[in-house]
């Protein structure tokens, strides 16, 4: 039923400033940009996070609301890597500025945490063998 998830979708207060996060400091390749009509205003800028899955941001965002412990609905983009030490490096050598320190969560997977310009906030996440999600994979591989 399912492929994949295909992308996730942000409002963005600037949205050259947030593209520009994305694409120059996380790395990620812009795909595509679209525009309001022939020669209209900027109206979403795809970024490829990896092979077939994107980050679309959208214009216009002007509302800011606290994403807390507590918030309904969109609480964090988690972006699995190879590495997170690895990647946590590469990044402060980038000027990110994390908000917190590489740590082994519940799960047992490895992670730190960081945010966009608009204060979305980026999960970090490299599977362990021991962790949750790669027992779950694995599982879940073998019942296909």
């Amino acid at each position: 039923m399912f492929k994949r998830l295909g992308h996730i979708a942000i409002r963005a207060k600037d949205i050259e400033v947030t593209a520009a996060f994305y694409r120059d400091i996380l790395g990620m390749k812009e795909a595509f940009r679209m525009y309001n009509g022939e020669g209209g205003a900027l109206s979403t800028v795809y970024l490829c996070a990896a092979p077939g899955q994107f980050i679309e941001i959208f214009p216009g965002g002007s509302e800011e609301r606290e994403i807390n412990d507590r918030t309904i609905g969109y609480s964090h983009l988690c972006i699995e890597v190879e590495n997170v030490e690895e990647t946590c490096k590469e990044l402060l050598a980038k000027g990110l500025q994390t908000d917190t320190e590489v740590k082994t969560g519940f799960s047992k997977s490895r992670m730190f945490w960081t945010h966009d310009p608009d204060g979305n906030r980026i999960e970090f996440m490299e599977l362990t063998p021991e962790s949750l999600q790669a027992q779950a994979i694995d599982r879940m591989a073998k019942e296909q």
